[in-house]
């Protein structure tokens, strides 16, 4: 298993980091012809300034402080899209979201989400994924889609710099 650049718990250069993500999506875009929309492309900018799930309402808020509108569906039909396209994942266990790491590449992420800040590290774990198809073949079931979800503490919160 392997990080995506960008770790949410490591130093980095978030600005590099999110203007090399928001690249990759308008490229992804133009390449399946799916149109990246101002508040789509905000909505995405948004998840990728955090590193951390956010839920819907608090993407809406955002979105609507920049002039985007504040009835949910601005925001819900935009995370929709975004999950749709690859360019973000709903992490289940918070009901809320966070950006693809790798978009251009089909993956089976991992998640490591800190329990505490909400931080969410992608992990590719096609390896994992490749055991779970195995396993699933010998029983007749055939895996759609993998979602794996590791709750925990992050650096920053085990050592209190978060607390």
């Amino acid at each position: 298993m392997t990080a995506q650049p960008g770790s949410a718990f490591g130093d980095h250069d978030h600005a590099k980091c999110t203007k090399t993500a928001l690249d990759r999506a308008e490229q992804h875009c133009r390449d399946t012809g799916a149109r990246l929309t101002p508040v789509r492309r905000r909505t995405l900018e948004i998840l990728l300034h955090e590193h951390r799930a956010m839920g819907a309402y608090e993407v809406l808020e955002k979105l609507s402080s920049d002039g985007f509108g504040s009835q949910p569906p601005v925001a819900y039909r935009a995370l929709e899209f975004l999950v749709d396209q690859g360019l973000a994942h709903r992490i289940r266990r918070l009901n809320a979201f966070a950006a693809c790491t790798g978009p251009e590449q089909s993956h089976a992420p991992l998640f490591l989400i800190c329990r505490s800040c909400k931080a969410v590290e992608e992990l590719l774990a096609d390896d994992v994924r490749a055991m779970v198809d195995a396993e699933s073949q010998e029983i007749g079931f055939q895996v759609e889609r993998t979602n794996l979800e590791a709750l925990g503490l992050c650096p920053s919160c085990r050592t209190g710099s978060n607390a």
